[in-house]
């Protein structure tokens, strides 16, 4: 099978306007991230999808650069519009802004294409934290490994445990927060992105359960990895210090 990653990037953050080309030790972000992805056995190679010529100018030194319309909602749109001019069997989305993604997972979400049309990753829950934080998505799967849903709600609720304290709570099931990362079929995501939009994906703002608002298994894999994103400015020293740690 041949899977390409996809890196969508975008210019124009609101709250870090040019994020893919801030400097993390003296290198853009999107270099980062692409030198992760590059890592990844699995993939045969790695494009960043893009609607800003800046992005473009610097991502293509490292790898081939993708313009697209300025016009798409979101990042999966922009990887279909890739994805569709592209000879590939699978697509793997990998998020612009986390420099610290770990081949590894990348792997072993384009591993579960091998039977699943869609696939995504998640890890165990464990900062109380996060138990509450509408900004971490929680994940339910089935004994198969399927998503039965994704909230910003902490899922499932704990009926005899709802009193106790979120220490307590993360004690006594273990809830898996979501990693968005995502792997898709090629026809798949192409049909995915002509659906309308769902009313579970409009309530919770997740472009996820918009394939399962229409049926569409998800394969979720079990990963020993904390995403790490570059949301504000301030998290540019965050990341560099872990990287010096790592060093």
């Amino acid at each position: 099978m041949k899977i390409i990653g996809i890196v969508p990037a975008r210019y124009a953050s609101t709250r870090f306007p040019g994020k893919p080309l801030a400097l993390i030790a003296g290198r853009p972000l999107i270099q980062h991230v692409i030198e992760r992805c590059q890592a990844a056995k699995s993939l045969s190679e790695v494009i960043v999808a893009t609607d800003d010529t800046r992005i473009w100018e610097v991502a293509q030194e490292f790898c081939r650069a993708e313009m697209t319309s300025p016009d798409h909602a979101n990042g999966t749109d922009r990887l279909a519009e890739v994805a569709e001019r592209c000879a590939c069997d699978a697509v793997i989305n990998i998020q612009g802004d986390e420099p610290l993604i770990d081949p590894a997972v990348i792997d072993a979400v384009a591993a579960a294409l091998d039977s699943a049309e869609m696939a995504t990753a998640a890890t165990p829950l464990r900062d109380p934290a996060e138990y509450e934080n509408p900004n971490v998505v929680k994940v339910v799967v089935n004994a198969a490994g399927r998503a039965l849903y994704f909230s910003r709600r902490t899922i499932p609720y704990l009926r005899d445990a709802a009193q106790r304290s979120a220490v307590e709570q993360l004690a006594a099931f273990p809830f898996l927060k979501h990693i968005g990362i995502y792997g898709y079929r090629r026809a798949t995501l192409l049909r995915l992105v002509r659906w309308p939009v769902s009313p579970l994906e409009a309530a919770e703002q997740l472009e996820q359960l918009r394939a399962l608002d229409h049926g569409l298994p998800l394969a979720v894999v079990r990963v020993a990895y904390e995403s790490i994103g570059v949301d504000v400015p301030a998290d540019v020293k965050r990341v560099e210090q872990i990287l010096r740690n790592a060093s």
